[in-house]
């Protein structure tokens, strides 16, 4: 097995510019670099994580803190965060808190000497980031707006649910209703306000009929579809506030031989994989998902590296992605 020693043999430089490269820690010209990058390749170097740790008092490990696992734009934004952060060289270690506030608080306690930093998807009060604070460990929220001086990256979920309500009634829907997500949800209150601001820019009047509650899983979005489309009058067209609900609520559709979106215009949120393969394809939010993972790694390490950095609430802009259960013009 190579050694960093034969690395910087290799190489023609010494084994503490080998350790710079690797740690990052310090600066080595570009074409020293080179050198090194060829060299580890060539030996099939494996740098010793154990030892890295010791030398530099990381672990070499973020934990990510993420609401379900079962929600596919979770797991596809969990394996970009991973990507980004073997850029790196940091491993992450995925957690399911269930948005269970004692999960979170209980999982910084047991990985609070085992990790050099912690991400934490979904919505966090001030209360809390002053009870996890206590922890001493850097953290940051991911998918929610920062409260309490932490830092956090999130798309502009109330600008993207202006887009999908203004689309709908652009195409030609006279009555468009909204499921939400639940109540507590930041995510879910966001996008609702999106929906209000989209109506009153058009200068429709709010119906509380028109509101259906869920909980972000395809089973109450089909509830919520059953219940609307029991009404005396019910919606023509329907905002919704992630993907899973939205496939529910299209098998509600399907079950009673309305056709969309002739009958029926449908948009949701995420633009998870399903999106593209169901029939209909779905009119969804797109989230800058890439854009996401990448400034969580980045203002993760920024964080780790000083804890004096400045708090940064990053917004990004979704689009619209238009597909066939929305497009009538």
């Amino acid at each position: 097995m190579a050694t960093i020693k034969d690395v910087a043999k290799l190489a023609g430089t010494s084994t503490a510019t080998i350790s710079r490269f690797i740690n990052k820690s310090g600066y080595v010209n570009e074409a020293t670099q080179k050198r090194i990058e060829l060299a580890i390749k060539e030996l099939n170097y494996k740098p010793n994580h154990y030892a890295r740790s010791l030398s530099n008092n990381k672990t070499g490990l973020l934990a990510l803190i993420i609401p379900d696992i079962r929600n596919p734009f979770f797991a596809e934004l969990s394996r970009v965060i991973e990507h980004q952060a073997r850029k790196e060289n940091y491993n992450i270690i995925n957690c399911n808190s269930d948005n269970d506030i004692l999960k979170i608080r209980k999982t910084f306690i047991d990985l609070e000497q085992h990790v050099d930093g912690i991400m934490v998807v979904g919505a966090v009060t001030s209360y809390h980031v002053k009870e996890l604070s206590k922890s001493k460990i850097p953290f940051i929220i991911l998918d929610a707006y920062g409260e309490g001086g932490v830092s956090s990256v999130s798309t502009d979920n109330r600008y993207g649910g202006k887009l999908a309500t203004l689309h709908l009634i652009e195409q030609g829907y006279n009555r468009v209703a909204h499921i939400r997500g639940p109540s507590e949800a930041s995510t879910a209150i966001d996008r609702y306000n999106g929906y209000l601001d989209a109506l009153k820019e058009k200068d429709i009047t709010y119906d509380p009929v028109l509101i259906q509650f869920g909980d972000f899983q395809i089973e109450s979005g089909y509830e919520a579809m059953i219940r609307f489309l029991a009404l005396s009058h019910p919606p023509d067209g329907i905002f919704i506030a992630n993907d899973l609900m939205a496939i529910g609520a299209l098998e509600a559709v399907r079950q009673h031989n309305l056709k969309i979106p002739d009958d029926i215009g449908i948009v949701g949120y995420d633009n998870i994989p399903l999106t593209k393969v169901i029939a209909p394809k779905l009119t969804t939010i797109q989230q800058p998902i890439k854009q996401i993972g990448k400034k969580a790694v980045e203002n993760m390490l920024l964080n780790i590296k000083n804890s004096n950095e400045e708090i940064k609430n990053e917004l990004l802009p979704p689009e619209i992605i238009i597909r066939h259960t929305s497009q009538r013009l």
